[in-house]
């Protein structure tokens, strides 16, 4: 028999109308798996982590769950988890979980784009293909997986592209490593991988790490207002290949000589970050003390200099390592 865990943590596939106009996340984790026809020889265990829509996934619950993955997974005889999740920040819950993962059994992150009791919900066919993929000894050694629509995607560089379509999810850079059908799980190709970091060092107690707009109208307003309120970290959605403007520079100029780590990355879909510019352009942000994220966009950059902070106390330890990690 073949073991499977999954994790519940609520999402649109556990989101049922509230009275009210809205959608709340209601269902446990039992309620999903109960609606499967489960492949044979599969068997499923639950465990209700969260039940929160993912745009309340904040940096302390996803350290609750990163631990619950980890308690799962000294289990020999697990196959693979699965993580029902909401598809707002999925994309940041698979990569953080994936900076952290070090075992050659999958993590699957999967989600539903319509409500569980929407006639034409998503998630009953998504939880299933999930499950058959952390059943499947094909899926060994890829990581965390976002499965979504009948493909399978890795952690880094996957992102959420549409905001109700039910093949919300794409990877510009490498595409997917496969798909599922009928139960049956193809991988065509591997994901890149990084060395996993300890999870038992990382505390997120009082760790703040924002995301800045740049546009060319910005100043200095943003940066230094997250820096009082006790940020340690800050992620710039910078234009282009990564662009702001002569104010913005030295604002980070400022915050990295005051022990605040500043990373670029932009709000382009795809590319990577280059100091091309300079007149408060990419190559002026490099010289201000900012760190290139490579291919990765905010919402992931975010996570890795979160990881990075929850581990280092040391600013320059940090830049060192995002720069290794962000080229992985």
């Amino acid at each position: 028999m073949t073991l499977v865990t999954v994790l519940a943590t609520g999402g649109t596939i556990a989101s049922r109308a509230d009275g009210q106009g809205g959608a709340t996340a209601r269902d446990a984790g039992a309620d999903l798996v109960a609606q499967l026809s489960l492949p044979a020889g599969v068997a499923v265990r639950v465990e209700d982590v969260l039940r929160v829509g993912s745009f309340r996934m904040t940096l302390d619950r996803l350290h609750t769950l990163a631990r619950a993955v980890a308690a799962q997974l000294r289990d020999p005889e697990l196959t693979g988890v699965v993580v029902t999740h909401g598809t707002d920040t999925a994309e940041e819950t698979a990569f953080f979980l994936d900076l952290f993962h070090d075992d050659a059994r999958p993590i699957v992150v999967t989600g539903a784009q319509r409500a569980a009791d929407a006639r034409d919900s998503d998630g009953p066919r998504n939880l299933g293909d999930a499950v058959a993929v952390a059943a499947d000894p094909a899926a060994r050694c890829l990581g965390v997986l976002i499965g979504f629509g009948g493909q399978l995607y890795p952690a880094r560089g996957t992102r959420k592209t549409h905001t109700l379509a039910t093949d919300t999810f794409t990877n510009p850079y490498g595409g997917a490593l496969g798909w599922v059908h009928g139960g049956e799980v193809r991988v065509v190709t591997q994901p890149r991988r990084t060395p996993a970091l300890d999870l038992d060092a990382f505390d997120p107690t009082g760790l703040r790490v924002d995301v800045v707009a740049c546009h060319p109208d910005a100043d200095a307003t943003a940066p230094r207002a997250y820096a009082a309120a006790g940020a340690r970290g800050i992620v710039l959605e910078a234009t282009g290949a990564g662009n702001a403007n002569p104010a913005v520079c030295a604002a980070v100029e400022e915050l990295t000589a005051a022990g605040v780590v500043v990373v670029t990355s932009t709000r382009v879909a795809a590319g990577p970050v280059a100091p091309v510019y300079g007149d408060g352009g990419g190559a002026d942000l490099l010289r201000a003390g900012a760190v290139p994220s490579g291919l990765l966009r905010p919402s992931q950059a975010r996570m890795l200099l979160a990881a990075l902070l929850g581990i280092h106390r040391d600013p320059s330890t940090v830049r060192r390592a995002f720069r290794e990690l962000a080229d992985g």
